[in-house]
């Protein structure tokens, strides 16, 4: 294979060929959710070279976020983690057709937002329980599929990260309220979650009163990064199929 040192995705070519790295730029991902999960998901996803994205969130950066999320600098608290994000990419892939929702993703909208267009892959990167919900629904109605991250907080272990079908989640106490929510609609499978089987470490969760929020975990720098590359990683073998 000739190899063109001015493409920048030269090296993702060297490893998948032309042929498959054509599938990627072909194909069109959505990710909800651009906080400690999602920011990292979206960004190897277009590293990979996928060519059309729309990424969601209506959040701002805080303090609090710098300790793990991607877009999360002193220089930007306060912007748009939509807006930042939207930034980082085009400056990836200056190419990228991309559109970025700057709201939150929840109810009749989740449902407006997966018919907006052909979608090839999901994130679900949310971090609250009914819009996560909701967003699943909506993608396994359509059959779009989808690769949902579990709570990274309170963990610190990495080597525990599994990626396993939603009914073969176990130890993880979002997974574990999530799948009874599905079991009342009738679903217990047919879609692909990161999550981790470590104990979630004692005194690390905190009850809160904050918007979409009943409590905060303690969390590390490394351990949502994972679940970010996690879910990037089943989104990219699945375009290519080789999940």
């Amino acid at each position: 294979m000739k190899i063109n040192n001015d493409d920048w995705s030269e090296r993702t070519a060297l490893l998948l060929g032309e042929e498959k790295l054509r599938m990627l730029r072909d194909a069109r991902v959505l990710v909800v959710g651009l906080g400690g999960v999602g920011a990292y998901a979206a960004e190897m996803i277009a590293r990979a070279g996928v060519g059309r994205m729309t990424i969601a969130d209506a959040d701002t950066v805080s303090p609090s976020n710098i300790n793990r999320q991607l877009i999360a600098l002193h220089s930007t608290v306060g912007r748009s983690k939509t807006e930042l994000m939207a930034e980082r990419l085009l400056d990836i892939n200056p190419d990228l057709e991309l559109r970025a929702v700057d709201r939150f993703i929840k109810d009749e909208e989740t449902y407006t937002l997966l018919d907006s267009t052909r979608f090839d892959y999901v994130v679900d990167a949310i971090d609250t329980l009914s819009p996560k919900l909701a967003l699943i629904k909506g993608a396994l109605d359509r059959e779009i599929p989808l690769v949902s991250s579990m709570g990274a907080g309170a963990k610190t272990d990495p080597t525990r990260m599994e990626i396993a079908d939603i009914s073969k989640t176990h130890h993880c106490p979002l997974a574990h309220m999530l799948r009874k929510r599905l079991h009342k609609l009738g679903i217990r499978s047919g879609f692909r979650a990161v999550f981790s089987a470590e104990p979630v470490r004692e005194g690390a969760v905190v009850l809160c009163e904050e918007q979409n929020k009943k409590s905060n975990m303690g969390t590390i720098s490394y351990i949502p990064a994972l679940f970010g590359i996690g879910c990037a990683s089943v989104v990219i073998r699945g375009l290519i199929k080789e999940l």
